[in-house]
């Protein structure tokens, strides 16, 4: 069943862009064995717009639609993945046009590599290792997003208040920039987490906190990130 996003939206240089609300695809990760993480990816059936290349699973927004559910719809459609196996982290635009038109990227992870069903837009799905995607011919847009969506590395300093432990994850370190959790760290009191920002020089860093005191003793240029928002 067609829904009314299908459709072609023109910008003034000509182009074209698939969905007449906006589009919107999904960013999946899922941690690996060695620490790192692996990103889902779509590649393309050649019939499609810019086949060949490869992607994220997604497609155009209907009217009554938010960016979620239209990219973790699409997800369904084209890798059959539920939304029950994945975690919505956060959601990213990564391109406007002066049309109006614009898509969304919604970041989520998945506890494991999801097995997956390929509809007919796609010729294969596969799991690659995020520092392997440079490596494939990517569709020109998502080539030109990737920078703002790829995680670095990233050490959890756990306050007092924080949970137990953090799994491998991804969090949002600032503006068009992510990390993914590879380690944790315990901190009882703020000498302890100041202690481990400091001497960590290997990893980003983030702190893990809802206590004022810690919060202010923490570095201006280090991502603390509340137990709530997790």
């Amino acid at each position: 069943m067609r829904g009314d996003g299908d459709g072609w939206v023109f910008s003034s240089d000509g182009s074209r862009h698939w969905g007449r609300h906006g589009a919107a695809g999904l960013l999946l990760r899922a941690p690996t064995g060695s620490a790192g993480s692996m990103v889902l990816l779509q590649h393309r059936a050649a019939w499609s717009h810019q086949g060949g290349t490869w992607a994220l699973p997604g497609g155009a927004r209907d009217s009554h639609e938010s960016a979620v559910h239209a990219a973790v719809r699409e997800a369904g459609e084209e890798a059959g993945i539920t939304d029950d196996l994945l975690t919505v982290r956060d959601e990213h635009v990564t391109k406007v046009e002066d049309s109006g038109w614009s898509y969304t990227t919604v970041i989520a992870d998945a506890e494991r590599e999801l097995d997956t069903v390929p509809n007919g837009e796609s010729t294969e799905l596969r799991w690659v290792a995020e520092h392997e995607v440079d490596s494939l011919p990517l569709h020109p847009a998502f080539a030109e997003s990737w920078p703002s969506l790829r995680t670095v590395p990233v050490r959890a300093v756990l306050a007092a208040d924080a949970p137990d432990d953090l799994p491998a994850r991804t969090v949002r370190l600032a503006v068009g920039s992510f990390g993914w959790i590879v380690d944790t760290v315990r901190a009882e009191n703020v000498d302890a987490a100041l202690a481990a920002v400091r001497n960590d020089t290997d990893l980003r860093v983030v702190v893990v906190t809802a206590d004022d005191a810690v919060r202010s003793a923490v570095p201006a240029d280090v991502t603390v990130l509340s137990p709530d928002g997790l």
